[in-house]
């Protein structure tokens, strides 16, 4: 494996983990038609600064722990309850949804970057990923040395990167076809899914 095989297949398997809808998509759809096409990027930069210490921790000799069943489960328990909640309140905020972008945008950045930290750390997907395929991969990046873990790192940020960017644009620009009705249908949607999506977490620990 090559420094550019190893980039390219860990932008082709982070996408193919990322076009799968989860928490952290559900929020950028519900985000992205209230404050625009800046939400995927800035999203996916807390969810980036999250796995840069991720990859610290595992160099760092984590890895063991990552991978033990009780890790595991707690992080599932932990990780559904959060998406439970975290749908609850979606659903408690639609009556007074608005598709309002003319707010004042002072801390919107900030708030959407830990918006993509929480969002990933509550997944309990997200972890296993990284204690399973990600852990694998970025071992196997280490016969490169540094080069060889930066590579694989950004291959794998660039595919979220592109795909939410790509998402957060959409919805940003048919939030005038979609309108208040549309949007809160969506924010129905989402509230929904990520209580579904917590209570299996919850129900697999």
């Amino acid at each position: 494996m090559s420094l550019l095989v190893l980039g390219v297949t860990s932008f082709l398997i982070a996408l193919s983990g990322a076009l799968v809808p989860g928490p952290l998509f559900t929020l950028t759809v519900s985000e992205s038609a209230r404050r625009g096409a800046a939400t995927g990027p800035l999203i996916i930069l807390g969810h980036g600064l999250l796995e840069i210490m991720v990859v610290v921790l595992v160099l760092s000799g984590l890895s063991p722990f990552l991978r033990h069943d009780t890790t595991r489960q707690l992080i599932s328990l932990i990780g559904g309850c959060m998406l439970v909640v975290m749908g609850i309140l979606l659903l408690r905020d639609i009556p007074k949804a608005r598709l309002d972008t003319t707010s004042e945008k002072k801390g919107k950045g900030m708030n959407l970057i830990v918006t993509g930290m929480v969002g990933s750390i509550t997944n309990p997907y997200w972890v296993i990923w990284w204690a399973t395929i990600g852990l694998g991969y970025l071992v196997s990046s280490l016969r490169f040395g540094m080069a060889g873990v930066i590579v694989f790192f950004l291959g794998h940020i660039s595919a979220d990167l592109a795909w939410y960017s790509l998402v957060s644009y959409a919805v940003s620009k048919g939030k005038k076809i979609m309108g208040e009705r549309g949007y809160r249908a969506v924010l129905l949607f989402c509230g929904i899914f990520l209580i579904l999506f917590g209570g299996w977490y919850v129900q697999s620990a």
